[in-house]
């Protein structure tokens, strides 16, 4: 958990305090500053701000709002972990933590931390368009335990192996569907998934 500082132009303070909220942050105080400038406190979880909190809260406020934090120690939290699934196999360096959907937060004796929010399945499939083209269909699960809480299916890219063919010989065509459906066929036997680096930072992103 960490204590945020925002200092912000108060014709952006509306976009600011949302984009705290929805990242899972209580507001401690608000502050004007003068006339134009507010400072805002909050509570937020580490985890909400360290991958592109800084960029939002640039994009909102016009490049005008600043942001520093301290930390402010460990408390309680309902966290499970996730990971993404394809071909029945775990992928590699796909698993993430993320909060319980509906489970309550114990509150520390001290002071008090933000309420859960729950975020929506499908957003752990989010790495989709980073995906590189695959030749076969590629079923893409979130799971939680063994319980699948979403599912993508990815197109495969199909190559036309009668685009150089000339002419109305349907023998040739047919020939050569049927040894490209053959490949595909053996190819499912077995594919390997290999997802980009770029693929993990887009899940973390939202």
């Amino acid at each position: 958990m960490v204590l945020g500082t925002i200092i912000t132009p108060d014709t952006y303070l509306g976009p600011v305090m949302s984009l705290c909220m929805d990242r899972r942050g209580m507001q401690k105080g608000a502050t004007n500053i003068d006339n134009q400038r507010v400072m805002l406190q909050f509570f937020l979880p580490l985890n909400e701000i360290v991958v592109d909190f800084h960029d939002h809260l640039k994009s909102i406020s016009s490049g005008y709002a600043s942001f520093d934090y301290e930390d402010y120690g460990y408390v309680p939290s309902n966290i499970v972990k996730n990971f993404l699934v394809s071909i029945s196999q775990p992928l590699p360096r796909s698993t993430n933590q993320s909060r319980g959907l509906r489970s309550p937060v114990p509150s520390p004796p001290s002071d008090s931390i933000p309420h859960p929010s729950s975020h929506h399945a499908q957003g752990i499939l989010s790495c989709e368009p980073s995906i590189l083209l695959n030749t076969l269909e590629i079923a893409i699960q979130a799971a939680i335990g063994g319980k699948i809480i979403a599912r993508e299916t990815l197109k495969p890219f199909r190559k036309d192996v009668t685009a150089k063919l000339y002419g109305g010989d349907v023998t040739r065509k047919m020939k050569l569907l049927k040894q490209q459906a053959e490949g595909k066929k053996k190819m499912r036997m077995v594919a390997n998934i290999s997802l980009p680096r770029e693929t993990f930072i887009d899940i973390l992103k939202r």
